[in-house]
C-alpha cells in the first residue's frame, strides 16, 4: 500500500468514529424533545422495571391459584407458609414499583420522593387487602369458561391452558391498581398479557363476574366499556370507539365515554365488531363478523345478514 493510500484510510476510520460519536449525542442530546421528558424524570428517579413487574404478577399467579403456578408441590400443612412469603416479596417489590411510578408520574422533582414513598406504603397495602375479592372473581370466572366450553377437561385446564384466564388474572389485578391511582403499572400489567396472548383489555375497562373470552386472540376492550356479568366474547370480538372527541386544537379528549356497554349474559361471538357508546341489552347475541354502531334491546339475535340488510334500507331511504 502507498503512502497516499494510507493517508486516505486513517482519516477514513476518525470520521467514522466521529459519526458514532456524533450519532450517540444526537441520540441522548437534551435539545431532542423525544428524550427530553424521559432523561429528566429517569436522572431523578428510576422508572418502573417491566422485568419487576412481570415477576410481581407471577407470584400474585401463584397466590391467587396455590399450588398451580409458582411451588407446585404444595401441602396443607405449607400452604400458608408459602402463600406468605410470596406475598411479603411482591408487597416489598410492589411498593418499589408503586413508589417509581407516582415519582414519574410527578412533576414536582425530587422534592416530591418522600410523598411518593409513603403513598405507595398506603397504596400496596390496599391492593393486598383487595386480592381476596380477585381471588373470588378469579374462581367465578374459571368456572364461566369451564362451563361454557366443552373442550375444556376440567377447571384445571382452563387454569393452567386458556389464555383468556391468563389476560382476564392480568386485567382484574390492573383494574384494583387503577382503581386506586396508581399510575402507569396497571397498563403495564394489562399490555404484558396482551404480548403474551393476544388479547387487549385496558385497565379502565368494567367488568363483572363469570367473565369468559373462548380462544381470545385479537380480543380488544377498550378504556371505557362496561361489561355485565356472565358475558362470553370469542376471539376477534372489538368492543372499541367509532369516533373521538376533539378539543379547540383537535386533540382527543380524555375520559369521555366511548365504548359499549355490555349488559348481562350476552354472547358476541368472533369477529364482530361494536363501536361507540352503544348498549348491547341484556341476554342478547350477537353474530360473528357483525359491525354494530348501534344499541340493540334485551333479548336481541343480530346476524350479519341482518347488518346488511340495515345498511342496505338505510342507503336506500327505507
Amino acid at each position: 500500500m502507498s503512502n497516499a493510500d494510507k493517508k486516505t484510510v486513517a482519516p477514513a476510520g476518525k470520521t467514522a468514529e466521529n459519526d458514532f460519536q456524533g450519532l450517540v449525542e444526537s441520540l441522548c442530546s437534551l435539545k431532542n424533545g423525544s428524550t427530553a421528558g424521559i432523561k429528566k424524570r429517569w436522572q431523578e428517579q428510576a422508572l418502573p422495571s417491566r422485568q419487576t413487574i412481570g415477576e410481581i404478577i407471577e407470584s400474585l399467579r401463584a397466590v391467587l391459584f396455590p399450588g398451580y403456578f409458582g411451588f407446585s408441590e404444595l401441602k396443607a400443612e405449607s400452604l400458608r407458609f408459602h402463600v406468605g412469603s410470596a406475598l411479603d416479596h411482591v408487597r416489598r417489590d410492589l411498593q418499589e414499583q408503586i413508589k417509581r411510578g407516582l415519582c414519574f408520574s410527578c412533576e414536582e422533582g425530587p422534592e416530591c420522593l418522600p410523598f411518593c414513598d409513603q403513598k405507595a406504603r398506603e397504596l400496596t397495602g390496599e391492593f393486598l387487602r383487595r386480592l381476596p375479592k380477585v381471588q373470588r372473581l378469579l374462581a367465578l370466572d374459571v368456572q364461566a369458561a369451564y362451563k361454557g366450553d366443552p373442550a375444556a377437561a376440567n377447571p384445571d385446564e382452563v387454569i393452567f391452558c386458556y389464555p383468556g384466564l391468563a389476560a382476564i388474572t392480568n386485567y382484574r389485578l390492573a383494574h384494583e391498581l387503577r382503581l386506586l391511582g396508581v399510575p402507569i403499572i396497571p397498563r403495564m400489567i394489562t399490555e404484558a398479557a396482551h404480548s403474551a396472548t393476544g388479547i387487549d383489555i385496558h385497565p379502565g375497562a368494567v367488568i363483572g363476574k363469570c367473565f369468559f373470552i373462548d380462544h381470545g386472540t385479537g380480543v380488544v376492550i377498550g378504556e371505557t366499556c362496561i361489561i355485565g356479568s356472565r358475558v362470553r366474547l370469542y376471539q376477534g370480538v372489538t368492543l372499541g370507539a367509532k369516533s373521538f372527541q376533539l378539543d379547540e386544537e383537535g386533540n382527543p379528549l380524555r375520559g369521555i365515554d366511548r365504548h359499549p356497554i355490555v349488559e348481562d349474559d350476552v354472547t358476541i361471538y368472533s369477529g364482530a365488531t361494536i363501536l361507540g357508546r352503544v348498549t348491547i341489552g341484556r341476554s342478547s347475541v350477537i353474530g360473528g363478523n357483525v359491525w354494530l354502531v348501534h344499541s340493540v334491546p334485551p333479548g336481541s339475535r343480530i346476524t350479519q345478514a341482518q347488518t346488511r340488510e340495515e345498511e342496505f334500507e338505510r342507503g336506500a331511504g327505507i
